[in-house]
């Protein structure tokens, strides 16, 4: 059984994927946990009544549209933080960064606080005045927040199948195996395999087949050095192919990467002629990298001219408020990145050593003449890492971004975010719309709006991608090096609205409304976390109690599905807890209830007569009791733990949100312990660095050398995050719109040409299409069926049904039609049996004839006969036997039985049935075993290995095993016999299959 239900994307303009995954069970996965810009909190009510029953958490890229949600889960919703997540590194990383962005950015990323809330949790809601314009805000997770919560995902690696472990609510999750591979796209995007039983799910959402600078297209194919031409085994005949529709109605662009590129450049090179400004909105983090590598590229290539070239008089700045943490995590997963980017890494490396033998030093004079003249300066010249770029300035502050737009000189600006409602990029926006010199050129091709919805309140992305595509005030077009046509759209004077938001302190009535929510929301959350884990642990010692035996997966399935509440029945049932008195509850209110201590037994039975005591179970797998690998770091590694303290040092326990703090304690704690006043705007001393990057980002290459990064005090800035309780203010501008507007793909997702391809490559049995709008869907839809049409055996009807289209809250059946048959074995057939072990799974094969067990008539008798055994005691019965023939029910037929094959029919069937070669050798496992055995064995080449010099083992894409014999040499044959060692190969290789002889 095998269920889909996607949660947010589906046929929608919400770029937010949130998709679960159901197997037979109760196994459910939930994949992505997306949001979109408007940060409602009315968009994760579907996903927060699936967190008590949820098993395995899953993310597939470090992007808003696939984790912005994550933090809010952490933090909000109880129960969440118990599942157990999974991604790969470079997910986990540049997601890290992307949340601290995004909560340093803009203060609707704290969520609304919805009214219903306000009104069922607050008496005072209904008094206020203005209740229907109060939007308060939720408390925002800290950086410290942010990073303890990414450092509870389990880092995976690609191509390397892991079982996960169930959350401590989860039904057994009886071998469910979970496999990452690169997606492209972004850093470490994963396509997930998903396999349980016969159910085979490939998870394909966001992904990218064509190579790019920093990132490697995606792994239908295998790698890109072993050039294959079908898909690998993994991914080929899934039960289900799960794939997005983004970006399905465009053509790839004639030239691919290179012509991309120089498109950029020129429009570029074109805007700085005329003295103006580039603006290029993009993400934080994951396709940043890519802008930012061929940007730094393209200005070192010309810096190596020795003439003057255009690029070389205007300069290049990367905005964003984890601009450098970006940046390092980049540097340490080179690995994760293309095999062009690895190579030059290595040569840049090789330079650098070479170069650092002569060591030297500039002035500040000839510092500040080469930053004039727009040349690398002192600790730039030297080159380090790959993305400590030696042209592009990190800004990392909000003054230094107004400093840089207040300079008349041309400029390039990397700023996030793409949606531009948040980030540097609006701000930047703001100051350089009115000028028509000016051009911002946007990467990402967002869906667009609907036609119904107002102007005002569509998304400024959108809004400017709809002007390009309208182009109502003309186009400018101009020619580029490479002879491209280069269009950009003129927006002659178009009324550009923004809306800024602003956090502000909660006073008088409001402050109390506040107060009354959140201490009824804490005391509710701490009754159902306390009443869940007792109810969880009472609940297994029951059964160990009451059961000898197991019960089998089909009889516990409904019963787990009884056990697992919804949250608004878990805090119903909360609700009547707190309202209820000592009768009501009984001796259990010594636990449940905080504060009391006394009980009456006096007349009490049973359990309510002693002293209630709950044994915690403790949990075992087959590898015994579960373990936390952190009590059992030395005393080096407890002090850093993934950048975070893991010890206590100041011996202070903080009090936690609505927690009463003492009378005099009437500040907050820092990040670094020392304590702050509440609501002061406070400068930052020289020296001190940012306290909202928990990661401790240092200013980087140009920003250590430039006047407006140096961290003085006349430069220092007020925090912008105002702590403690606030509600969102509004303020409307308008400004008249002059600048251009261009669009160049660098979204790096896969097209028309992608999808013709790979999809009859991949043969799926079923497709479930999803993350997209519904004219993509709908297009995409057709398109695949056309495809399916093509297979052999497949009619209208049947293809009709293998491709699902799904909304928000659908569920639909992908499971895998098959046929089963019941059927009794023999005795004697199953005394002939011989069972061979693969990976912990007993295989055999089954050669016998089949028929019926017993006559219906003599089955009829002997139940007739055993029925008068029973009921006929006596002589005086007998005459009870009459009455009993006539009511006696028919016996339902029993299943046929396979016999042993007869010795005159073995001679006939021995010729049709193929010796069948079963299980998954892998190469590494084969060459230690032979290593073990005396024979050497080494890779060489991708997918071959080397024995003895002799002989070589590859593996196909397909799975296939092929063993060749090489050339001998007179040294290699005395050494060891050729002959031996191939049959020793061989013999080893058929070890680790089973070998499943017909007959």
């Amino acid at each position: 059984m095998f269920n889909f239900t996607p949660l947010l994307g589906a046929q929608s303009t919400s770029p937010a994927c949130q998709s679960l995954l159901e197997f037979e069970g109760g196994v459910k996965v939930l994949i992505d946990l997306g949001w979109d810009t408007t940060f409602d909190v009315a968009q994760l009510e579907s996903l927060e009544k699936h967190v008590p029953t949820l098993s395995v958490i899953l993310l597939t890229h470090a992007t808003a549209a696939h984790l912005a949600a994550f933090a809010h889960c952490c933090k909000h919703i109880p129960l969440f933080t118990q599942i157990p997540i999974y991604a790969t590194t470079p997910v986990i990383s540049l997601g890290r960064t992307l949340l601290q962005d995004i909560y340093s950015s803009t203060p609707l990323a704290s969520s609304i606080i919805p009214s219903t809330s306000l009104s069922e949790a607050s008496y005072s809601y209904a008094t206020l005045t203005s209740h229907a314009d109060l939007k308060i805000l939720l408390q925002p997770p800290t950086s410290e927040e942010i990073s303890q919560y990414f450092a509870l995902i389990n880092p995976l690696k690609y191509s390397q199948p892991h079982q996960p472990l169930p959350s401590p609510f989860s039904p057994p999750l009886n071998g469910l195996i979970i496999t990452a591979y690169n997606a492209g796209h972004t850093l470490g995007g994963t396509i997930w395999h998903i396999q349980h039983g016969m159910e085979s799910v490939v998870y394909a959402v966001d992904w990218n087949q064509v190579r790019e600078n920093v990132f490697t297209g995606a792994a239908w194919l295998g790698t890109s050095s072993s050039g294959g031409a079908e898909v690998i085994e993994q991914l080929r005949k899934p039960t289900a192919l799960i794939c997005s529709t983004k970006g399905v109605e465009q053509t790839a662009s004639a030239g691919g990467r290179i012509k991309r590129d120089e498109l950029l450049l020129d429009m570029i090179r074109t805007t700085i002629t005329r003295g103006g400004t580039v603006l290029i909105p993009t993400d934080s983090s994951a396709r940043a990298l890519e802008l930012a590598y061929v940007l730094e590229h393209a200005w070192q290539r010309e810096a190596s001219s020795s003439d003057q070239t255009v690029l070389s008089t205007a300069r290049l700045y990367f905005a964003s408020m984890n601009a450098g943490a970006t940046m390092r995590y980049a540097s340490s997963m080179i690995e994760w990145m293309d095999e062009n980017v690895v190579r030059d890494f290595e040569a840049e490396a090789a330079k650098s050593g070479n170069n650092n033998k002569q060591h030297w030093r500039m002035d500040s004079t000839q510092m500040r003449r080469d930053q004039d003249n727009s040349r690398p300066t002192g600790r730039d010249s030297t080159p380090g890492d790959m993305f400590e770029f030696r042209f592009m300035k990190l800004l990392e502050r909000r003054s230094q971004v107004d400093k840089i737009l207040s300079r008349k000189t041309s400029k390039v600006i990397l700023a996030s975010d793409t949606s531009l409602t948040w980030g540097f990029s609006r701000a930047a926006l703001q100051r350089l719309a009115a000028d028509s010199a000016n051009l911002v050129i946007l990467t990402e091709r967002s869906v667009f709006a609907n036609d119904s919805m107002p102007e005002d309140e569509q998304e400024l992305g959108q809004i400017l991608l709809k002007w390009y595509a309208e182009k109502r005030d003309g186009v400018a077009i101009e020619t580029g090096s490479g002879g491209q046509t280069l269009e950009q759209a003129y927006t002659d004077n178009r009324l550009l609205r923004f809306v800024d938001t602003y956090r502000q302190p909660l006073e008088g009535k409001e402050l109390v409304v506040y107060q009354q929510y959140l201490a009824t929301k804490r005391q509710l959350q701490t009754t159902l976390q306390s009443g869940s884990d007792a109810m969880l642990e009472s609940a297994a010692d029951a059964i160990d109690e009451t059961s000898s035996t197991s019960s089998s997966s089909e009889e516990s399935d409904p019963e787990h599905q009884g056990k697992a509440l919804n949250m608004s029945a878990a805090l119903a049932q909360a609700r009547n807890k707190m309202s209820g008195n000592k009768e009501v509850t009984g001796v259990n209110v010594l636990l449940r209830q905080p504060g009391v201590y006394d009980y009456d037994v006096r007349g009490k039975k049973g359990r309510d007569a002693i002293f209630p005591y709950v044994t915690k179970r403790r949990r075992l797998d087959n590898f015994g009791e579960f373990i936390r690998p952190e009590d059992y770091l030395r005393a080096e590694e407890r002090d850093d733990v993934d950048g975070q303290d893991m010890r206590d040092t100041n011996g202070e326990k903080q009090p936690g949100l609505g927690q009463k703090r003492k009378w005099k304690d009437t500040s907050l704690p820092s990040p670094h312990g020392r304590r702050q006043s509440v609501g002061l705007k406070k400068r930052r001393k020289v020296g001190e660095p940012d306290q909202r990057l928990v990661n401790g980002t240092r200013e980087q290459n140009g920003t250590d050398n430039m006047d407006i990064e140096s961290s003085d005090a006349s430069d220092s800035e007020t925090e912008e995050s105002l702590i403690g309780p606030a509600k969102i203010s509004y303020k409307d501008s308008s400004i008249q719109a002059n600048l251009r507007i261009a669009y160049v793909d660098f979204a790096g997702l896969h097209d028309q040409r992608s999808l013709s391809m790979l999809i009859p490559l991949i043969q799926p049995r079923k497709i479930v299409l999803v993350g997209g709008s519904k004219s993509e869907t709908s297009w995409l839809a057709e398109e695949c069926r056309q495809k399916l049409r093509a297979r052999p055996a497949s009619s209208d009807e049947a293809t009709m049904n293998d491709v699902f289209t799904p909304v928000n809250g659908e569920t639909v059946s992908a499971s895998m039609d098959t046929n089963a048959w019941t059927v009794k074995l023999s005795d004697a057939l199953v005394r002939r049996l011989r069972w061979q072990d693969v990976k912990g799974l007993g295989v055999v094969t089954l050669m016998g004839r089949l028929g019926v067990s017993k006559p219906i008539e003599q089955l009829e008798a002997d139940v007739l006969r055993r029925k008068r055994q029973r009921i006929v005691k006596d002589e005086e019965d007998a005459s009870k036997l009459e009455d009993l023939q006539a009511v006696t029910k028919p016996v339902p037929e029993l299943p046929p039985i396979l016999d042993v094959i007869p010795p005159s029919m073995q001679a006939a069937t021995r010729s049709v049935a193929q010796p069948l070669h079963v299980g998954d050798l892998r190469l590494a496992d084969l060459r230690k075993i032979l290593q073990s055995t005396g024979h050497s064995a080494e890779f060489r080449g991708e997918g071959t290995l080397l024995i003895d010099d002799l002989i070589a083992v590859r593996k196909s894409t397909t799975g296939q095993i092929e063993i060749e014999s090489g050339g001998v040499r007179l040294s290699d044959v005395i050494a060891r016999d050729k002959e031996e060692s191939f049959l020793a190969v061989r013999r080893r290789i058929y070890e680790g299959l089973a070998i499943i002889l017909g007959g």
